[in-house]
């Protein structure tokens, strides 16, 4: 029996560090947390490669739906190529149709730009109507992973969700509860979730440093930041809780 595996997003050079020293068992490089997560600058993902923990980057060129133009492929194939100069571990990939379901085709294309490298699929599958579907759609695709709130604007939400996911991928690919997953929190889904890894941010409020950022519109009022004694916490909580495979 092993330890519950814990995910850390970040999205800047001190949230890296703090996840690493905090202890995450994995890190997902993102920029621009705040809007779900974008795809890293290049220079972060050197900054994480070689990292002393797997780090996946996450491949979202833009803000908003996940329905992507053969513009958007361009781009998202180039910062898959980023990642893997950088020596990441691993990317984090969805695609959408306009009616929610997965872009099998996109994600064919991507997978296979990929090749070698670790996958996870993002929370594009939260919007899906058919989970079956889409899960059977990444396992084809060779998808390590699917990170998911069960389909709830948050995992604590949807326990009842996750758990008819986990039972649908039969561990042939792993449910990965994401969102809303803090300390506090975390209870509401273990030991009653058979899951072996959980995705969290591990941060902390802060306010902004100088009001005159958010007067001019540069920063919102207060921030989330990454914090180390907040990873070492979650560590310790999942601790308590043994993977039952």
């Amino acid at each position: 029996m092993s330890g519950i595996l814990l995910e850390v997003c970040v999205d800047d050079p001190d949230g890296l560090r703090a996840a690493i020293d905090g202890g995450a068992d994995r890190i997902e490089l993102c920029s621009a947390l705040a809007l779900g997560g974008l795809t890293p600058s290049p220079g972060l993902m050197a900054l994480a490669g070689p990292p002393p923990v797997p780090v996946y980057a996450m491949i979202r060129p833009r803000a908003g739906d996940f329905v992507y133009r053969p513009t958007d492929l361009d781009a998202m194939r180039r910062d898959i190529d980023a990642a893997r100069h950088a020596g990441l571990a691993g990317v984090v990939l969805g695609a959408s149709l306009a009616d929610g379901r997965l872009d099998a085709q996109m994600l064919r294309k991507l997978t296979g730009h990929a090749a070698g490298l670790g996958l996870t699929l993002h929370r594009a599958f939260d919007l899906v109507p058919d989970f079956a579907e889409a899960m059977a759609i990444a396992e084809d695709l060779g998808f390590e992973r699917i990170l998911t709130s069960g389909g709830a604007k948050s995992a604590p939400e949807a326990v009842d969700g996750l758990a008819r996911l986990i039972e649908l991928a039969a561990r042939r690919i792993s449910v990965m509860p994401g969102s809303g997953i803090t300390v506090d929190t975390i209870d509401a889904l273990l030991p009653g979730l058979a899951v072996t890894e959980i995705h969290s941010s591990c941060s902390v409020r802060e306010p902004a440093q100088d009001p005159r950022l958010v007067e001019m519109g540069f920063v919102a009022g207060e921030r989330r930041r990454t914090d180390a004694a907040t990873v070492r916490a979650m560590k310790a909580r999942l601790g308590a809780f043994p993977t039952t495979l």
